[in-house]
């Protein structure tokens, strides 16, 4: 079966192939632009991987024509036809983008044909114009840049235009040393590099900073803790939790207006992007504190929509398109016209479940906005892959159904971004296919298509197994960092009541766990190299929930006397966490910066000291 990921709009298949011989070669033609000659090389480097020989490349005529490259820009820009005939195989693209993902779409049948290519055409297009990703790179991982890289490749093989990086304080700002001094932070240089290699595959790198709420470590300084709604910031230590839900600007004091606009001035300069994200989401204590008084005089809705005006009149100010979290405005959609009108409103929802409203209730009031659904790997080690499946469907159908702008595809990283990166794979494809065409394939489908294409897996069960390890635990990260922190907010009473009492199938849950464990290992000879560094990753992350267990086994003992572990193995599952965290470090690592690497660090011996009575 032939797999083309996200599936054409029209695809005819014939009898035959075409055969791929060494001493082809690979035209770009001459309505082709310089842009072309970075395509054929991707193309040649794919066919190289697959094939065991490249293609040379040249420009305008060869005898020896196999793959012709072509530009017609009677075709929309990113529509692209594929012939494969007995003369050999031509893309023709209605401008740069459209040869690219034709490019995209001969990488992905030869990765599966190898030389023998099967005679057919396809014409394709996108249904929407739009369509993003968002990588958090500020909540524990910041990536490498040679990881950054790769995650833009990635995108660009399946079709995606848009790329945002969530920054709060990892970005190197001028001035600002207190904010960044203890993290790895992203320099001009990095964002001008990156910049510059997202525009060669086509997708838009937009800018984003939190400009509202969100700005933890900012309004924890020595400098800037005056700025904060709640008052001393600082005198509270550090904790996942507490990060998530604090850290508001005081909208009544002008210095932080004035602030945040200079380092949206510092910001935005090194962005090609035509769009600026202000952030605005999650604002919880804002007319909670310094500006109860105010709040109290002109209602808190008020104050969040003057603030979120005036950054967005700056942002127009300086020529860009202003977008922001619309989580906020859902609850007053009437006030969108006070905004400026090109203003972009990111309506997010990640639940399995999510309904319409918001994106209906947006649409009525006459929001220009985009569809936000999430790859759900946040707080956990593996992604729940059958939650990021149902809600990136729903969001993709919504946003066809109101006419959205676009899909942006989210991946946070909350309480310390535990999950390896990589493990939001099948969740970006899932957005990338289903922004691109309606025709959604089933839950299993879907991961066989993914298993066979992006990880080389030939029996189709790869992702299958990944969504088993989330499915097999009764306690995850985020119960486990609420319980460690005392915090309710992250686990109630209610909650907590919950865990304890499913904790009685914490050794079912090591079992199961164990048994995917098993099974993913016995895939390893079968897959290419790349997939088993992944696969990798994941067997140390299972270890990791299976850990978590054994964790949860320990509190149900300690908190409601449930049968588990006798007290004195405390001390052994303390030596497997700090055994184990050896081999999660090397795994972070080789992927992202060192950043806040430490904080789970922490957390990782604080379970150990507890275990150790």
């Amino acid at each position: 079966m032939l797999y083309i990921i996200p599936e054409p709009q029209q695809m005819n298949l014939q009898e035959g192939d075409y055969t791929l011989r060494f001493d082809h070669k690979i035209v770009i033609e001459d309505s082709c632009g310089t842009e072309a000659y970075g395509y054929a090389r991707l193309l040649q480097e794919e066919l190289c991987a697959d094939m065991g020989y490249g293609l040379a490349i040249t420009r305008g005529q060869s005898r020896k024509a196999a793959v012709r490259l072509a530009v017609d820009s009677n075709r929309k820009e990113e529509e692209y036809c594929l012939e494969v005939n007995a003369e050999g195989i031509r893309i023709t693209g209605g401008a740069n983008r459209g040869l690219l993902y034709g490019v995209q779409t001969l990488r992905q049948i030869v990765r599966q044909t190898g030389a023998c290519v099967p005679r057919m055409q396809i014409v394709d297009f996108p249904d929407l114009e739009n369509r993003g990703f968002y990588h958090d790179v500020t909540r524990g991982r910041i990536p490498t840049m040679a990881y950054l890289k790769k995650l833009a490749d990635n995108l660009a093989f399946y079709k995606i235009n848009q790329m945002q990086l969530y920054i709060e304080h990892s970005y190197l700002f001028e001035g600002l040393s207190e904010m960044w001094r203890d993290d790895t932070p992203l320099t001009a240089e990095d964002i001008l590099e990156f910049d510059a290699y997202c525009r060669t595959l086509n997708i838009e790198l937009i800018p984003n900073i939190s400009c509202f709420g969100h700005l933890y470590k900012l309004l924890r300084t020595k400098s800037y803790e005056h700025l904060c709604e709640m008052p001393d910031p600082r005198k509270e230590p550090f904790g996942f939790v507490d990060r998530m839900l604090h850290h508001t600007v005081d909208v009544t004091n002008e210095e932080s207006l004035t602030l945040i606009k200079s380092m949206i001035e510092e910001f935005m300069p090194l962005f090609t992007s035509k769009h600026f994200n202000i952030g605005a989401d999650e604002t919880f204590d804002l007319g909670k504190g310094r500006s109860r008084a105010k709040a109290e005089e002109v209602g808190v809705k008020r104050l969040y929509i003057d603030h979120v005006r005036q950054l967005c009149e700056f942002v127009v100010e300086k020529g860009k398109i202003p977008m922001f979290w619309g989580d906020i405005i859902c609850d007053f959609p009437e006030v969108i016209g006070e905004l400026p009108p090109q203003t972009i409103c990111l309506n997010w929802g990640y639940a399995k479940d999510q309904s319409d409203e918001s994106t209906r209730r947006l649409a009525e009031a006459g929001a220009i906005q985009y569809s936000c659904p999430g790859v759900s790997g946040w707080n956990q080690f593996v992604n729940s892959l059958d939650v990021a499946y149902e809600n990136i469907k729903r969001m993709c159908t919504y946003a066809r159904t109101y006419h959205t702008e676009g899909v942006l595809t989210t991946d946070w990283g909350d309480y310390g971004h535990i999950n390896h990166p990589d493990f939001g794979i099948p969740g970006r494809i899932y957005g990338a296919a289903f922004s691109w065409n309606g025709k959604i394939p089933e839950f299993e489908e879907m991961n066989r298509r993914i298993s066979q294409v992006e990880f080389g897996d030939r029996s189709g069960e790869l992702v299958s197994l990944m969504a088993k390890i989330s499915c097999s635990q009764v306690i995850n990260w985020r119960q486990a960092i609420g319980y460690l922190e005392e915090s309710e907010a992250a686990l109630s009473k209610e909650e907590l009541a919950e865990v304890l009492e499913g904790l009685c199938g914490a050794k079912e849950a090591i079992s199961k766990l164990e048994d995917v464990a098993d099974r993913l290992r016995k895939k390893m000879p079968e897959l290419p190299e790349g997939t088993r560094q992944m696969l990798h990753a994941c067997l140390v992350a299972v270890q990791g929930a299976e850990l978590l267990q054994k964790i949860g086994m320990w509190i149900g003992e300690k908190e409601a006397c449930i049968e588990g572990p006798a007290t004195a193995d405390g001390a052994c599952v303390a030596a497997e966490l700090e055994e184990w965290f050896l081999f999660y470090k090397e795994v972070w690592r080789s992927v992202s910066r060192e950043s806040e690497l430490y904080r789970i660090q922490n957390a990782i011996f604080r379970f150990a000291d507890l275990l150790r009575g």
